[in-house]
């Protein structure tokens, strides 16, 4: 047992002598390192090791908790004193408690690499210029720079509760991002381009990353405005991702026992086109959202939410799942102390086998979005609306860009008026959407 699983482990004994009928301690340990430069020249540099211990206290059907940076045996002791008094004075709670059951996913998800703390900074930093630099020289047209970017993180999370459950995993990630400015007749636009992984190797090139992030400031050149009208909506995987991160929402086990969901009372039931298969995995080596077990300390698992259009799980954690008569899905999720949320694992959305350039060749007319500007949906109803800009497909290729526009539309809707979903998922964060295709959507031009 390590330093800091001892004193996860004497925390919750402590609890426990002093009155606690359950207790759950959670401890990250982690050191995070971002470097920022703008035109070749560093901005800024962060190097940080943050600390944490939380615990969760139950007295019978109360709860409380508290947290501390302080590893001491004094600042365990104020800690664990703290949370049982909170325990005392607060109401009782009939779903309030532990998970009946507890665990571990067995594999090895390859949280992990050696490889990302060995990177010197010194690398980094030049990984960060390279990458503006490219930007840069991609084309003429790319005279400024918001910047770029490196970053890394390397952490370590401890569990351990009352049931005798004990775990603790290490995971690593990094990123390299630039955000390229290009300037045309009076036209200036930026966007950015990034990669991220949990491995070293598993980067992009500085060269493509910077090269991509130009390219993609470039095409968004002399935008011109359209009319409003209702047409087809092609998401790119950057802006899929955001529209499914709403769906997330709308399946999140805390909304639907407060009927603040569209979705309350649909298990079973056709909610959206058979296009749309979208699943929740904790088990995927390598990936964003992957964990041998949930903070709650149930065992990491696949759970398939929309199948083929019908609604097949909510995602719960213990607490949501009591409210509904259900079990938990393994999605638990908190900081340091609190109860728990609930959060993704590797929250999908299944790719098709259609190529995004075959799915935009079938469109007459239409938008294929790459920003959303102050997206909101509505859970409880469904609307949604965002600011928009992309490019307008004509007969079926990019024909040039728009900006200024607002998209709107209903979830429920959009959901059965999914008609493709491309065959280009990646995963660059633990929400992923390859290309998706929607039927028609309004769009509020000028």
């Amino acid at each position: 047992m390590t330093h800091l699983e001892q004193i996860a482990a004497d925390a919750v004994q402590r609890a426990l002598k002093g009155g606690a009928t359950d207790a759950e301690c959670t401890i990250s340990d982690g050191a995070e390192f971002e470097v920022n430069v703008r035109m070749r020249e560093v901005e800024s540099l962060k190097e940080a090791g943050s600390r944490g211990a939380g615990i969760r206290v139950l007295a019978g059907q109360r709860t409380g908790s508290s947290y501390t940076s302080d590893f001491s045996k004094q600042g365990i002791e104020k800690m664990v004193g703290a949370a049982l008094d909170l325990a005392k004075i607060t109401s009782e709670d009939p779903h309030a408690g532990m998970p009946e059951e507890f665990g571990k996913f067995e594999g090895d998800l390859k949280l992990y690499d050696d490889a990302v703390a060995a990177i010197e900074t010194e690398w980094k930093i030049a990984r960060a210029i390279e990458a503006e630099s490219s930007a840069l020289s991609t084309d003429p047209r790319v005279t400024n720079s918001k910047g770029a970017s490196f970053e890394s993180h390397l952490g370590t999370r401890i569990f351990a509760n009352s049931r005798g459950f004990a775990g603790s995993y290490r995971a690593s990630s990094c990123g390299l991002a630039v955000q390229p400015v290009a300037t045309q007749n009076g036209s200036t636009e930026r966007d950015y381009w990034y990669t991220s992984s949990r491995t070293a190797a598993g980067l992009e090139s500085a060269e493509s990353v910077g090269r991509k992030a130009a390219e993609r400031a470039v095409r968004r050149l002399n935008p011109r405005k359209i009319a409003t009208q209702k047409a087809p909506i092609v998401f790119e995987p950057r802006t899929a991702r955001a529209l499914l991160g709403e769906l997330f929402d709308a399946v999140n086990g805390s909304a639907i026992y407060r009927h603040a969901s569209f979705l309350t009372g649909k298990l079973g039931e056709k909610i959206a086109s058979e296009e749309l298969t979208v699943i929740d995995d904790a088990t995927m080596p390598g990936l964003f959202g992957s964990s041998p077990f949930d903070d709650e300390g149930v065992a990491g698992r696949r759970t398939v939410v929309i199948d083929r259009g019908v609604l097949k799980s909510y995602l719960l954690n213990t607490y949501a799942a009591r409210k509904l008569g259900l079990k938990t899905t393994g999605n638990a999720s908190r900081g340091l102390s609190g109860n728990a949320g609930v959060g993704p694992g590797n929250f999908y959305l299944e790719a098709g086998s259609k190529t995004p350039e075959a799915i935009i060749r079938g469109i007459r007319g239409g938008l294929y979005v790459t920003e959303l500007i102050g997206a909101s949906a509505n859970t409880v109803t469904g609307d949604y609306s965002a600011g928009a800009a992309g490019l307008w497909i004509e007969n079926g290729e990019l024909a040039y860009p728009v900006s200024e526009i607002t998209i709107a539309g209903n979830l429920k809707q959009m959901l059965l008026d999914l008609e493709r979903a491309g065959s280009d998922l990646e995963f660059r964060s633990s929400v992923a959407a390859p290309t998706i295709l929607i039927r028609e959507m309004t769009i509020s031009g000028h």
